[in-house]
């Protein structure tokens, strides 16, 4: 009898022992998903910040000040460029992220250098300086409307025509040119141009590198970071000359390299969503 009891007993602890097992278990699962949402805020500050630094330099630049209103699209550039990598690190991907850094972009990346060109080169050219500050705004629109249609489909080596903020860090590298040259403020022709070339650039199927997986970046990491930090140190140091420098050379190499090997590269985008 007393073995009986004895073997009941025992059984009633290990019972509890699983129940409160399993008890601890629910609570740190409970903690780790409470930790988890927090978590997918993270990404979205870097957003919201890219979004404020649009919306500063908008605001800067309807006040006649093109040097400070650069200065922020450059800190949005910084913060969009943060965003997307904190996700991936902190595994907090969303398709609200998603749709929420492309509301971001058409108001930090469209509509700010949009305006900010505007008020520095085509105030002057009236309806026409307006219709041409809308297509690019318009263009850019489109390039993330179909970056976000074609996500899934779409080489992650390449991009499909310039990205947005690279459209705005062209407009950027202009006006902070036009601060030291002053005299192309009144070639209104060239400011124009230059406006719609690279409206057209970000609709078009122009494949630009990305970088992203690149071969010779994982093969040449120490080159790498050293290119990275002499073109940081340059723009901090020149950024009136090296912000449109460095996008040029970025462009005229990815013209190289279409061109180059435009039979490869033929069919890239095969099967994803025209603009």
């Amino acid at each position: 009898m007393n073995l009986g009891h004895s073997s009941n007993g025992d059984n009633v602890m290990e019972d509890k022992k699983d129940i409160d097992e399993s008890e601890n278990l629910i609570k740190m699962q409970s903690r780790l998903e409470s930790n988890k949402r927090w978590l997918y805020f993270l990404p979205n500050i870097f957003t919201g910040l890219n979004m404020a630094s649009g919306f500063a330099s908008i605001m800067l630049a309807l006040k006649g000040e093109p040097y400070k209103a650069s200065m922020f699209l450059l800190l949005a550039v910084l913060f969009d460029s943060v965003d997307g990598r904190v996700a991936r690190l902190t595994g907090t991907e969303s398709p609200f992220g998603e749709q929420f850094d492309s509301m971001s972009d058409v108001i930090s990346f469209g509509v700010a250098p949009a305006l900010l060109f505007y008020q520095r080169f085509l105030t002057d050219l009236d309806r026409i300086g307006m219709v041409i500050t809308f297509l690019f705004i318009l263009s850019g629109a489109m390039r993330l409307a179909r970056f976000n249609a074609n996500i899934d489909r779409i080489s992650v080596d390449f991009f499909q025509g310039l990205p947005i903020p690279l459209g705005a860090l062209a407009l950027v590298g202009y006006t902070l040119l036009s601060l030291e040259l002053k005299w192309l403020v009144g070639l209104k022709f060239v400011a124009v141009t230059y406006m719609l070339f690279y409206a057209i650039l970000m609709i078009s199927n122009i494949p630009f590198p990305a970088f992203k997986k690149s071969e010779w970046v994982k093969n040449h990491k120490i080159h790498a970071l050293l290119i990275i930090f002499v073109m940081m140190a340059s723009v901090l140091l020149y950024e009136e000359f090296m912000v449109g420098a460095i996008l040029t050379i970025y462009v005229i190499c990815s013209f190289i390299n279409y061109f180059k090997n435009r039979e490869s590269l033929k069919g890239l985008f095969n099967g994803t969503a025209e603009v």
